[in-house]
């Protein structure tokens, strides 16, 4: 098998594979008009290849600043629980209206480094003013400044990864930055907890800044131009224009993406609440060890995806979408169940194991499926913003729902209600989720 390259497109060539015989023939999902020539892999350098690897593992030490530790420093500035919750429930309705916008500006970007190292840099100054001014108008903007960053980063991530290496190496591409992302968390984690403690929580965020240098140098060594910008979007070469493939009306027709869309939603609505909930119920039996517990929680799922997200890209390819979408929610739902019967605080980190079975098959496969279910429309950074808006719905809807009964029933019923809609999920992909996975042909 060879390839060529024009400026706009990969062309496969069957030549039989490398070991001579016939290059295997699947049938080709037709989610949209069949383009002109499929384009389907290509093989960036290992400068580009390394430098994504990179970026991500230090944008994930970034991002990792802005999670719990907003609340704690905030608390020794003697902030109020109500001006706190304000400040996080602004970059979180940010972060929510931003996911399509934040698409849409990166299928129109014509150099998606470009977007990213912007947003990145956005991120680092919000981190900087955090530290320097911890005054509510100041917070405020450095929230909603991080908040809208970050919806423009996920696309250009994912837009990068595909207009390197095509959407048949997709899959593999995707678990190695899942795998990096989670190293990147882990270890974030480990040094700004320590930096917290020797220190001050306003360290925290001076590392985050400082953080922001070594993200920007790593997405440099990103070559520009093997990033090929048309197929960075989702777009395709066409003998003759086809209005209705490419219109973003078609798009959000395309009954697969909202179907996809439909089932994060219950994705997130399921799982969203559980560690939470799980949190309190460990407090509530076990408080001394309770702070060690959570934290063991939280890295038993984060070295689960660092070890199976690349195997998972690579299944994906061999074995389709849906076969792993449906052991990811069967995983959820698993999980829900058993938090509702265990009662050893000790065996609640060992379910998490399932969670991050979860975690490894979702951090791939929506992106990816974003991609199968977008291909040939050039709107396949809005058509991930879809599928956001619906992530950040269910996420907002599980706390709340979730909180109200287990207040109300018991936290017991509450993870029974939550394996419930995990099951829903598992029932939406085994009855009406079309295999996505495209192959050449």
């Amino acid at each position: 098998m060879r390839f060529t390259r024009s400026p706009h497109s990969i062309d496969l060539i069957d030549d039989g594979d490398r070991h001579g015989g016939p290059l295997r023939s699947d049938r080709v999902s037709r989610l949209a008009p069949e383009p002109v020539a499929s384009k389907v892999t290509a093989t960036p350098s290992p400068q580009s290849s390394h430098g994504l690897d990179w970026f991500i593992f230090f944008l994930a030490d970034v991002q990792t600043g802005f999670g719990p530790f907003i609340a704690v420093y905030l608390t020794t500035e003697k902030w109020t629980q109500g001006q706190i919750g304000l400040v996080l429930s602004i970059g979180g309705i940010v972060g929510l209206i931003g996911q399509m916008p934040g698409g849409a500006i990166v299928d129109a970007a014509r150099s998606e480094r470009l977007v990213a190292g912007l947003a990145v840099a956005a991120i680092g100054m919000a981190a900087l003013a955090y530290a320097l001014w911890p005054i509510f108008p100041v917070v405020v903007t450095a929230a909603t400044l991080h908040a809208a960053a970050s919806c423009v980063l996920g696309p250009a991530i994912a837009a990068i990864s595909l207009g390197l290496v095509g959407p048949l190496a997709m899959g593999e591409r995707l678990g190695r930055n899942a795998r990096f992302a989670s190293l990147g968390n882990g270890s974030a984690a480990a040094v700004m907890g320590t930096a917290g403690y020797l220190l001050s929580s306003r360290s925290v965020f001076l590392v985050t800044f400082l953080l922001a240098i070594p993200t920007l140098l790593a997405l440099a060594r990103i070559r520009g131009r093997e990033i090929d910008v048309a197929q960075a979007h989702g777009a395709v070469l066409r003998e003759v224009p086809d209005a209705s493939a490419t219109s973003v009306v078609g798009l959000v027709r395309r009954r697969p993406l909202l179907i996809f869309a439909s089932s994060v939603l219950l994705l997130q609505l399921a799982n969203a609440a559980m560690l939470p909930l799980m949190a309190g119920v460990v407090t509530t039996r076990s408080s001394q060890w309770a702070p060690v517990l959570i934290a063991a929680c939280i890295i038993v799922p984060q070295a689960i995806v660092a070890l199976m997200s690349p195997s998972v890209g690579r299944i994906a390819q061999l074995w389709g979408r849906r076969p792993l979408l449906l052991m990811g929610f069967a995983a959820l739902a698993i999980r829900g169940v058993m938090f509702a019967i265990v009662h050893d605080p000790y065996l609640l980190v060992a379910v998490q194991v399932f969670d991050g079975i979860t975690a490894a098959v979702f951090a791939v496969m929506v992106p990816l499926i974003v991609a199968d279910v977008a291909y040939g429309s050039g709107h396949f950074n809005l058509a991930q913003g879809i599928v956001g808006t619906a992530t950040g719905i269910g996420a907002s809807l599980s706390t709340v729902l979730a909180g109200y009964v287990s207040d109300s029933f018991g936290s017991s019923i509450a993870f029974t209600g939550l394996a419930g809609v995990a099951a829903m999920g598992l029932a939406t992909i085994w009855l009406v989720m079309p295999e996505t996975r495209r192959s050449p042909s």
